[in-house]
């Protein structure tokens, strides 16, 4: 029989039970033509279908391209609904080891829409940070501003302090080299600061020294460093190396957009060996690193991360109240602050809801670790781990957002025991939308094809938080639909007995970690997809 080609897709329900097989092309100028040939094939019709719906076909074979277009005929799009796969055949095509709880509901009604294992609690990964997002607006407000103060136990007098001279974090994730430039300019010009005569000072008291967010960690990911109630450049350092001769010129410093003052806070010996690749030990005053030699080239850079945060960024004020005219003596760490200070001045950061939003886009694990345990601070008094921080939150939520079985054991999701259900994070979700403003500080997450091009202008809108560790994958958040439905959804896997198995030096980089993550992301894809047609119109 020769092919047909018709212009018109409603003429697709007359001919789909002829058993003629349905693939799509685009026709120019004018939209879609369908073409028929000689067999019927189910999942080519609801490939080709799907790109005529909604921009992406999610369950077609790979020879048929998702296609973006205008949204169809109701006729068109109810044929689409019904091809629709059961949630748990979409769930078992992706392959995935180990588990997977999902759950999609309607914002407005609270009606659970559909769902697979949806009292699964499995690790969040960084969709934990949505939670801590909403913590910290709840407890803190979205105006709130961390500060870093500079007081003196003595009056300035004709530019000389006659007695200590002191820097006092407030817990600011966000201060930088740069930050701290600008406050030893204000020392100098504003405060009129030209002499220290007594001790130079570090508090970072604010906040509980912590030496890392997740002991299991390889020593040298930058994503787990130290936390303190003072830190500096999210807590990393810039290790950088150049072979010179038979050598290496070897720099740790402390740069940000326009300084980068070299440090010994943090040390770098480089042995003559080819694994392990780093090795860390606590030096006392200084982080000491080493590196393989076999592991080097001829250059490089990396940033690892620091253990000693308040020590750290003290040295980098030494440095710059030096390059200001104002010596100072070598930083002394104290634990608590003097009575009968005079405040000289005060850093504010940007308000907490910018500080939010940056760090749902970017995932910041240490932003979350101090806007959280910040939050617990001013929620419950005076924290002294992180576990008990994490424990204020979770008692917050069951409280405030409902859920019944969170199980955190930080701020960031970083944690290997943190335990999260996808009917937890929709309940949550759903409580947050409207009294907290979680929704517009989320990033908007794109739909793609199957090989992971965005799909430009999409009708359907995503604003939802990743989350990825090894062998775990997450995605929650909100769904816009073009007849104004929103929907909340979460998405959990995790193949937990492989990333068990992983040893700390193989957590960094482990054999099918990619592939794992990459076929997680494909199921959240096709997830997605498969509700932008379900529950519009």
């Amino acid at each position: 029989m020769a092919d047909l080609v018709l212009k018109r897709l409603p003429a697709l329900a007359k001919r789909s039970a002829d058993h003629q097989s349905v693939s799509l092309s685009h026709a120019e100028g004018s939209g879609y033509i369908l073409c028929m040939t000689s067999k019927i094939s189910r999942r080519a019709l609801l490939g080709g279908l799907a790109a005529v719906g909604l921009g992406q076909a999610a369950f077609a074979q790979s020879s048929l391209a998702p296609l973006a277009s205008l949204r169809p005929a109701s006729r068109a799009g109810d044929l689409l609904k019904t091809y629709q796969p059961p949630l748990s055949e979409l769930i078992a095509r992706a392959g995935l080891p180990g588990q997977i709880s999902v759950q999609v509901a309607d914002v407005k009604t609270g009606l659970v829409l559909e769902s697979h294992n949806p009292l699964r609690a499995l690790p969040p990964a960084s969709v934990a940070k949505a939670l801590t997002a909403c913590y910290a607006l709840d407890v803190l407000g979205p105006g709130y501003h961390f500060a870093t103060r500079v007081l003196a136990t003595a009056p300035v007098v004709n530019g000389r302090i006659d007695g200590d001279l002191i820097l006092a974090g407030g817990g600011d994730p966000t201060l930088d080299t740069d930050a701290i430039g600008e406050i030893t300019k204000r020392l100098r010009e504003e405060a009129g600061v030209t002499e220290v005569t007594g001790r130079f000072l570090v508090w970072g008291g604010a906040l509980p020294a912590l030496n890392g967010i997740d002991s299991e960690q390889p020593y040298q990911v930058g994503y787990n460093p130290g936390i303190s109630g003072l830190n500096l450049n999210f807590n990393r350092v810039h290790f950088e190396w150049r072979r010179n001769g038979d050598g290496y010129n070897v720099t740790m410093d402390a740069r940000s957009g326009t300084l980068r003052p070299d440090v010994q806070a943090a040390r770098m010996r480089i042995e003559p060996r080819r694994s392990p690749i780093y090795t860390y030990a606590d030096g006392g005053s200084y982080d000491d690193w080493t590196v393989a030699r076999g592991a080097l080239g001829a250059q490089g850079a990396r940033w690892l991360p620091v253990r000693k945060p308040a020590r750290y960024a003290a040295e980098v004020f030494q440095v710059l109240a030096r390059s200001n005219g104002i010596v100072l003596k070598s930083p002394e760490l104290i634990e608590t602050l003097p009575d009968g200070t005079t405040e000289l001045l005060s850093h504010q950061s940007a308000p907490l809801r910018v500080i939010l939003r940056d760090m749902l886009s970017y995932s910041t694990n240490i932003t979350a670790e101090c806007v959280g345990l910040t939050a617990s601070t001013a929620h419950v008094g005076q924290i002294g781990s992180l576990k008990a921080s994490a424990d204020a939150m979770n008692q917050w939520a069951k409280d405030t957002l409902g859920m019944s079985s969170v199980a955190l054991e930080d701020h960031s999701g970083l944690g290997d025991d943190s335990r999260v259900s996808a009917r937890d994070m929709v309940k949550a979700l759903i409580a947050a939308r409207s009294s907290m403003g979680i929704k517009p500080i989320l990033k908007q997450h794109p739909l793609r094809t199957e090989d992971r091009t965005i799909i430009e202008n999409h009708p359907v809108t995503v604003h939802a938080k990743t989350g990825t560790l090894n062998f775990v994958s997450g995605l929650g958040g909100y769904i816009d639909l073009p007849d104004g439905t929103e929907l909340a959804f979460a998405c959990f896997s995790a193949d937990l007995p492989r990333r068990d198995a992983l040893s700390r030096e193989e957590r960094e980089n482990p054999p099918g970690g990619k592939s794992y993550a990459a076929n997680a992301r494909r199921l959240q894809q096709r997830l997605l997809a498969r509700w932008g047609i379900l529950y519009n119109g």
